[in-house]
């Protein structure tokens, strides 16, 4: 890549991210919508759980079954070649 197009492409992804932060307004946040009922807050304990055990535990039962249900015989170490 030289360095015209590197120069184009980072001018892109700035004006990019630079349009996002300015077309999203946070300070809308703070005021409530119509509607809106939040319910009450996460412990540490189940913010911890939901977002970082669940997600551990999914992957480690999608590993183990794909571990486990693997049929594949081509996995064997082959023999060398004597020459």
């Amino acid at each position: 890549m030289d360095k015209k197009n590197a120069l184009r492409a980072g001018a892109l992804a700035a004006g990019t991210t630079l349009m996002m932060l300015l077309m999203s307004s946070p300070a809308l946040a703070l005021t409530p919508d119509d509607g809106d009922d939040p319910g009450p807050g996460l412990s540490v304990i189940e913010t911890l759980g939901l977002f970082v055990v669940a997600p551990l535990a999914l992957f480690a039962v999608i590993t183990g079954l794909v571990m486990v249900l693997d049929r594949s015989t081509d996995r064997q170490p082959k023999a060398k070649a004597k020459a």
